[in-house]
Order: structure tokens, then sequence, then C-alpha cells
């Protein structure tokens, strides 16, 4: 299976923070993207219906003999992530974990700030993950459902977005946090103006550690690519406007990438 590709699926565009990062870490490996964009945003939605969909979405990769997949959702990661690994044999990796430990490494204060959608943060999936590595570390949670939506339509500044950002985040000013997750793929678009708000704040997202890992994870099963300076494939899925895709890649990944081609039924 040397020759899989590598699987990443999230609900939209987010997951593509964490492709650049794979793509930068794991040059010489086949990645096979795949965006549920007809049925974002997956933060409003149950655990049965996350679950669901992920695994459709798994199904879907499997057919392009994929060797790993990465969940670049933190809402998947954090619903879905423990039931598919005992539906799958493929190697599957989430988000979680990787900020987590992260956040862990760099905090002084042990005052660690989570943002996420409003099923990632009531899943507690960070809370649970940085206590299990440090039982001391205080956590300050907060849904921020509204980040999605702009980075979706690519709004990425301005007064309205300074203004939904101090209407989320203004209750972290004087918690004495030095250290904010953001616990979707979607919110790194939103860095430079919440690093703004948040002065020495410093900011996790999980996208190098979760590549970091899918790397340790290949290596560790005798998968990686050896044969260097080949030409890579990049292959690009949405379930709905491919061309609404295309040009929010173009945000992501600081270039154009080819028309995805839209799935109907999974098929």
């Amino acid at each position: 299976m040397k020759d899989g590709a590598i699987g990443i699926f999230d609900s939209g565009v987010g997951g593509l923070t964490v492709f650049k990062e794979i793509e930068r870490l794991l040059p010489n490996e086949d990645i096979i993207y795949f965006g549920d964009t007809a049925r974002v945003p997956y933060g409003n939605k149950s655990k049965s219906t996350i679950i669901k969909f992920s695994t459709e979405n798994i199904l879907f990769l499997l057919k392009k003999k994929v060797k790993i997949i990465v969940i670049a959702c933190n809402t998947a990661s954090s619903l879905a992530l423990n039931s598919l690994k005992d539906i799958f044999s493929v190697p599957l990796i989430g988000v979680v974990e990787a900020g987590a430990v992260k956040a862990l490494k760099v905090s002084k204060s042990r005052k660690i700030a989570v943002v996420g959608t409003r099923s990632t943060i009531n899943s507690k999936s960070y809370e649970k993950a940085i206590l299990k590595n440090d039982k001391t570390a205080k956590i300050y949670s907060k849904a921020c459902p509204l980040f999605v939506p702009l980075v979706e339509e690519g709004i990425l500044e301005g007064t309205i977005v300074k203004s939904i950002i101090e209407m989320y985040l203004k209750t972290f000013k004087k918690s004495g946090i030095d250290v904010i997750i953001l616990g979707c793929t979607h919110y790194p678009l939103l860095k430079k103006q919440i690093a703004a708000y948040l002065k020495g704040v410093c900011i996790v997202d999980s996208a190098t550690e979760v590549a970091l890992h899918a790397k340790g994870v290949l290596a560790q099963n005798n998968l990686l690519r050896s044969k260097k300076n080949r030409t890579v494939r990049r292959e690009f899925y949405v379930t709905d406007e491919p061309k609404a895709f295309m040009k929010r890649a173009g945000l992501f990944l600081k270039r154009s990438i080819p028309l995805p081609r839209v799935i109907n039924d999974f098929e």
C-alpha cells in the first residue's frame, strides 16, 4: 500500500489547512482531499449524524485506495473518531489530540482557551485530552459558530470580523490564558485577527502537529513512499459548488487548484 494516497476529509474547505501542512511535510506523497460541502457545517449536527457522514466520507476515500485517512474536521474528530476506529482497519488520525499536546508544550500558565463549533465544545474533547496529559491545567472553552460561515464566505477581515471576534473572545481577556487552541480547521484563516485581539496569547492550530503524526504513523507502518522527485497526484472532491470551493481553496493554499469533481450519492 505504499503507493496509496493520503486521504483527508473535512466538512468544507477548512481541512485545507491540514492538507497544506501534510503537503509541506510529505511532498512525495499523493493526497486526495474530500470536502463535504453540501452538508457543511458539521458543528451544529448530532453525534449520530456526524458518525453517519464521516462513515460515508471514509467509504468514499477507501474506494480511492488510500493508505491512511486524516479526519481534518474537529467536530468529526471529537464525536466520531472512536466509533470509526471500531469500524475501519485503515489508520485514522484526528486533530484533537495533536492540538492538545501542542498547547501543553507551549503554555506556561497552564490556562488554556479552546474555541470551536458547538459540537466540538460540547463534547469536551479538548478538555479531556488536555487533562489526560496534565490534570493541573485550567481550560476555558467557547463555541464560536459564526466563524465557519465567515471563512466559508471568504470574509476574513473588516468590521464584521472584528466585532464577532470581540463578541466571542472578550471573556478570555482577563482570564490569564497564554494559549488558545483553534479547535476548528476553518479558524486559522482568522488567526491574524484573533492574534490582534488577544495580544501576547500563543495561537495553536493542530494542522502542523497532525501532519507530523501522520508521517510518524506512515513510517511506523512502513507506508512512506521511498521514491523522491516523482510527479505527485493531488485530487479534490466535493459534494456541492466546485467553483466556490476552488475559489476558497486559493485563500488557504495561496495557489490555484484544478476544478474539484462533484460526488453525488458517494458513487
